[in-house]
C-alpha cells in the first residue's frame, strides 16, 4: 500500500492553509511520520476578511456561506496540487488526502451540538485527482463526543513516552492539551485549555493595525493587570471538568469587551494581561491535569511568540522543547495530523480518543470522497 499522504489544514488563526507531504514509517515501536514536503499558502486579505465576517457568528447569509465553502475547497486542492509539483512525487505514489477544511463554527454542547467546517471535500478531490478524506468531526460528535480535539491520538501514537509523561501543546487560536501518560498503553487526556493566540491576534490588529503582535513584543513591553488577569480566569470555562473544548465563538473579542468594562487600561496593558491569561491557562492546566509531567512540546504559530514560550517555561518546573525534537516542525503537527487521520480512516481504524472528546466509543472518523478522473491545476 502507498503510505504517502497529505494533510491539509487550516485552523481559527484564519491565518491560510498548512500543507505536508508526509510519508509513514514502519518501526517496532509504531509507525513515525517522515515530512517529504510542506507548503503555506496565506489567504488574501480579501478572503480572510470574507471568512472573519461569517466565522464564530450567530447569524450567516447562506449565499456567502455556499460561495466560501467553495473558494476554500479550491484553495486547498490548489495548495495540495502546489505542494505535489514542489515535491515532485507521481501522484499515484499518494494514497489520499486528509482535509481539515476551516471551522466556522464549533457548538459542542446543547441539545443539539455540532460543527461546522467549509472547503468543499469534492472539489479537493475532483482537482487533485486524490482520494479526499474530510468531515473529520462530525462522526465523533454523532458518537456522543465533542468534535475536538483530534489531534490527541496522534500525539499518542508520535509523543508519547514509555518512560515519561509529557504534554504536547499546540497553540493556535485556541491552545489545546494533550497529556500523555507513560506506557505503551499510556491513557491521553487532551482537552482546550482556553484562549491561544486568538485575543492577542484581534487586540492588535484593532491597536497596532497588524495581524498579530511579531514575536509578542508590544505585550511583552507592557504591565501586566492581575486584576484583570484574576477577572478573566474566574471565567467558567477554566473550571470545567475535561472533557471540554471551545472556540473563538466563546473567547470572543465581545467576551474581552465585557470584561473591560469598568477598566480605563492602556491598550498595551490589555495585551500584556492577556498574554498572561493564555501562559497561565496553559500552565495551570498542565498543573491541574498533570502535575508529574516531565516535559512540555510546543507546537503551533504560538511558537514564534517569544514573550509567550519564554513566559511558559518559566511557570514550568520541567523541560520545555518544540516538538521538531521529535522529528515534527511545530508549524506542521496539525497538517501531518490530518495526514495520519487520513491513513487511520482508509484502513478502518478509530481516529477519536473517547476519554479525550467524550464519545461512547472509538469511531473511524471522516467522510471519504472519490478521486476524480481528471484533474486540473
Amino acid at each position: 500500500m502507498n503510505q504517502h499522504y497529505i494533510g491539509l489544514m487550516s485552523g481559527t488563526s484564519l491565518d491560510g492553509i498548512d500543507a505536508a507531504l508526509v510519508w509513514f514509517d514502519h518501526q517496532e515501536n509504531g509507525d513515525r511520520p517522515v515530512i517529504v514536503a510542506v507548503r503555506y499558502q496565506p489567504y488574501t486579505a480579501t478572503l480572510r476578511e470574507r471568512l472573519r465576517a461569517v466565522c464564530f457568528t450567530d447569524t450567516i447569509n447562506l449565499v456567502e456561506y455556499g460561495q466560501l465553502d467553495c473558494l476554500v475547497g479550491q484553495l486547498f486542492a490548489e495548495t495540495a496540487n502546489d505542494l505535489i509539483e514542489a515535491a515532485g512525487i507521481d501522484r499515484q505514489h499518494i494514497r489520499a488526502i486528509g482535509s481539515h477544511g476551516q471551522t466556522v463554527y464549533h457548538h459542542p454542547h446543547g441539545q443539539h451540538p455540532f460543527t461546522l467546517q467549509i472547503g468543499d471535500p469534492n472539489r479537493i478531490a475532483e482537482h487533485t485527482g486524490l482520494t479526499t478524506v474530510a468531515d473529520f468531526r462530525r462522526r465523533d460528535m454523532a458518537a456522543g463526543g465533542q468534535g475536538a480535539p483530534l489531534t490527541p491520538a496522534f500525539h499518542r501514537a508520535v509523543f508519547g513516552s514509555l518512560l515519561e509523561n509529557r504534554v504536547v501543546v499546540n497553540v493556535g487560536g485556541i491552545a489545546n492539551l494533550t497529556c500523555l501518560s507513560a506506557g505503551s498503553d499510556s491513557g491521553s487526556a487532551g482537552f482546550d485549555s482556553g484562549p491561544g493566540n486568538t485575543l492577542l491576534d484581534a487586540w492588535a490588529r484593532q491597536h497596532l493595525g497588524q495581524a498579530y503582535d511579531p514575536g509578542g513584543e508590544w505585550g511583552d513591553s507592557g504591565q501586566v493587570v492581575e486584576s484583570l488577569v484574576s477577572q478573566l480566569l474566574a471565567d467558567p470555562y477554566f473550571a470545567r471538568p475535561i472533557p471540554r473544548s471551545t472556540g473563538q465563538e466563546y473567547f470572543s473579542m465581545g467576551w474581552l469587551q465585557n470584561h473591560l468594562t469598568g477598566h480605563d487600561l492602556p491598550a498595551v496593558d490589555v495585551q500584556a494581561s492577556l498574554l498572561e491569561l493564555t501562559v497561565r491557562s496553559i500552565s495551570e492546566a498542565i498543573h491541574r491535569f498533570q502535575p508529574d509531567t516531565r516535559e512540555v512540546l510546543l507546537c503551533g504559530g504560538g511558537v514564534h511568540n517569544r514573550a509567550l514560550v519564554r513566559r511558559i517555561r518559566e511557570r514550568m518546573p520541567c523541560p520545555v522543547v518544540t516538538t521538531a525534537c521529535y522529528g515534527v516542525g511545530p508549524d506542521w503537527v496539525e497538517a501531518v495530523a490530518f495526514a495520519w487521520l487520513a491513513r487511520q480512516t482508509l484502513a478502518g481504524l478509530p481516529g477519536n480518543l473517547p476519554s479525550v472528546t467524550g464519545a461512547c466509543h472509538p469511531v473511524v472518523l471522516g467522510s471519504i470522497h472519490a478521486p476524480g478522473t481528471s484533474f486540473r491545476h
